[in-house]
């Protein structure tokens, strides 16, 4: 056999390796720019969802506005500046289905067979909590009565004896904003920047909130008596669970017209009544929106802080968002 003649079969073989290698290089590549192009469309089909859910909840925030003006200007009509948890702003919109608020008619079916879409929401008051600015003074000082309130609203939460202080005393030196003061909190998430924990933050949160500095205006915004939960009550008036929760009782038959009906309830005397009567009320300024949208697999969760001046205008002060992805069912 000839030495060309043994070779040939070498070769041959070399050349099926290099085309094996060149098709799979070939596939690889383009696997690659399928799977680039798939994760594109997936990203923009992504972006484009979180857009209109955006547009979505920006349309809810109106609608809120809307409803707290409109009870505003009811109250101007009536002359009785008095919110309560049976107005319509109170009333939480459970989770639906967004085709159920469009108009039915031939030109729009509400059983397409579009993605589902289901919107939810509430109106919550600011001013049911404790406005944790009323602790610090004008002079930037705690001021020991609105401390008290802080204590026991600490203990009724299960937080460390120590939390009150560290809270108080942060916010005091924030405030001062001098060159080594801490940073002003400007939501309770702030909080983290006085050394207080996420967990006593999450305890703290149905209690109390954060009156926005920039809305301010001299004095912090006040509880509301009609609105406020039986811990806040005992709380910011001094007395115990048992006697705030008469006071729900009281209020779930009837709205309190004023706070000097909470006094007569309670006989509070004067020399008490004037220190407690600065920190309360029976009207609100301060709104909370939470709402909540889902589309297949994502969901938008937003919280805006809505303030009603006394012309009954609604300004849009904060207003926070998350985006989340659903866990796939099982």
């Amino acid at each position: 056999m000839s030495r060309h003649a043994t070779f040939r079969p070498r070769q041959r073989g070399a050349a099926l390796l290099v085309a094996m290698v060149l098709l799979t290089l070939v596939a690889t590549l383009a696997a690659g720019m399928v799977w680039q192009q798939w994760r594109a469309v997936q990203v923009e089909i992504a972006e484009r969802g979180r857009a209109q859910l955006g547009w979505i909840l920006n349309g809810a925030i109106d609608w809120a506005r809307l409803i707290l003006r409109e009870d505003g200007r009811t109250d101007l009509q009536k002359g009785q500046a008095v919110d309560h948890l049976n107005e319509t702003w109170a009333k939480p919109l459970e989770e639906a289905r967004l085709s159920t608020f469009l108009a039915a008619d031939k030109d729009n079916n509400a059983d397409d067979s579009g993605p589902d879409a289901f919107i939810a929401g509430t109106i919550v008051d600011a001013q049911a909590r404790y406005n944790l600015r009323n602790l610090v003074s004008a002079e930037r000082k705690v001021l020991p009565a609105e401390f008290e309130v802080l204590k026991q609203l600490c203990a009724q939460a299960g937080l460390a004896a120590d939390v009150p202080e560290r809270l108080a005393s942060g916010l005091a030196a924030a405030t001062a904003g001098t060159e080594d003061a801490p940073l002003l909190p400007l939501r309770l998430d702030d909080l983290a920047w006085l050394g207080i924990d996420g967990a006593s933050i999450e305890k703290l949160r149905p209690l109390v909130w954060l009156q926005p500095p920039q809305a301010g205006g001299g004095t912090g915004a006040t509880v509301n008596l009609n609105t406020a939960p039986r811990d806040v009550l005992a709380a910011v008036l001094g007395i115990d669970p048992g006697r705030a929760e008469g006071l729900v009782q009281t209020r779930n038959r009837q709205a309190f017209g004023s706070a000097d009906e909470v006094r007569t309830q309670l006989n509070i005397a004067n020399e008490a009544w004037t220190a407690i009567a600065a920190r309360i009320g029976v009207q609100s300024q301060y709104f909370e929106v939470r709402g909540r949208m889902r589309l297949d697999d994502r969901v938008l969760e937003e919280t805006a802080l809505l303030r009603r001046d006394p012309n009954g205008g609604v300004l849009l002060l904060q207003r926070q968002r998350q985006h989340l992805v659903l866990a796939p069912r099982s």
